[in-house]
Order: C-alpha cells, then sequence, then structure tokens
C-alpha cells in the first residue's frame, strides 16, 4: 500500500510540477503549485519524517502560497482564468492516472530491490543524528551552521522578489488610476 501511496503522490507531484510550467495564468500555476507541495508532504508523511511534512504544509504551501497569491491581487492581472483551470486539471487527471497504472505495472513486474542496497551508511549516520539531537535537531543544526549562508539568501531573495512586485504594480505618476 506504501508503494502505490508513494508512486500516487510522485506523479501528482510531477504533474503539478508541469501544470505550474504549462499554466497559461499564474492563478492556475499556484493551484498547481499546492498540489506539488501537498504531494511532497505526503511523501515525507510516507517516509516517515512527520516534521519535514508539516513545515512543508506550513510553510510552503501556506505561507508562500500566500505570499504569491498577494503578488498576484497586487499585480492585478484581470483575466478569465476558467478555462485554463479546466484544462489543467484534466491534463492532470491524465497525467496522474497514466503514471499511477505505470507505476503500478513497474512495481509489480520489477524485481524488488533489496532492503540494505540504497545507502545503509546514509541511513543509519541519519538514526544517530536522530538519536542524539531529535528530528527537528538533527535538521536545524546544519541548517543554521553549514547551511546559513544559503538559508538567509533564500529569504533575502524572496524579500527582493516582494518589493520587486509591488514597485511593479505601483502607479506611475501622470498615469490615470482605473476604478
Amino acid at each position: 500500500m506504501t508503494d502505490v501511496l508513494f508512486v500516487l503522490f510522485a506523479v501528482v507531484a510531477l504533474g503539478g510540477a508541469a501544470g505550474v510550467v504549462l499554466g497559461r495564468s499564474p492563478v492556475a500555476s499556484l493551484l498547481f503549485m499546492v498540489a506539488t507541495l501537498a504531494s511532497v508532504a505526503g511523501i515525507f508523511v510516507l517516509l516517515e519524517a512527520h516534521f519535514l511534512a508539516a513545515v512543508q504544509v506550513m510553510v510552503y504551501a501556506g505561507a508562500i502560497m500566500v505570499l504569491f497569491l498577494f503578488v498576484i491581487m497586487l499585480l492585478n492581472l484581470g483575466h478569465d482564468y476558467r478555462a485554463d483551470l479546466k484544462f489543467g486539471l484534466w491534463s492532470l487527471l491524465a497525467l496522474s492516472v497514466s503514471g499511477l497504472t505505470g507505476g503500478l505495472l513497474w512495481t509489480f513486474l520489477a524485481d524488488p530491490v533489496p532492503a540494505g542496497a540504497l545507502g545503509g551508511a546514509a541511513a543509519s549516520a541519519i538514526d544517530a543524528a536522530v538519536a542524539e539531537k531529535g528530528a527537528v535537531g538533527a535538521i536545524a543544526d546544519p541548517l543554521f551552521t553549514d547551511y546559513v549562508v544559503a538559508f538567509e539568501l533564500t529569504g533575502l531573495l524572496l524579500l527582493v522578489a516582494i518589493v520587486a512586485a509591488v514597485v511593479l504594480a505601483k502607479p506611475r505618476s501622470g498615469e490615470e488610476q482605473e476604478c
């Protein structure tokens, strides 16, 4: 059952990612991105990384998507998005069904991978870090020591994107505002 759920979440994540890129409207792309992030959170749950799944939902699918939605509303694009959403949902459904069928066929026809063949040393190092510091400590320690520059640059990049959206949406002097 876990393999079927993994394949389902993976297909939805890939279909949602394709929908983000291929969507003709920003609102449709935003909804596809939410579906992608939610399916990645589902994969984290299947991998028993519940903290990462909660962070994925709260930070990315929650806060970041709300920021993107405000930017879209601030830019006031004002298009009719119903046709794009309908097409995107049908293509996402078709991709999901075909991917699920292919995944099930591959699961039932392929030889199983031995349990220890997928990097036992890395898994034991992760288990030791979780046993020593806890799940949150094992994630937070490298994030705020080894990767702190990348973490801060990501926050700075998001801040620059929001300021740029506000500057682009601000009416220029001499232009008439529509009511």
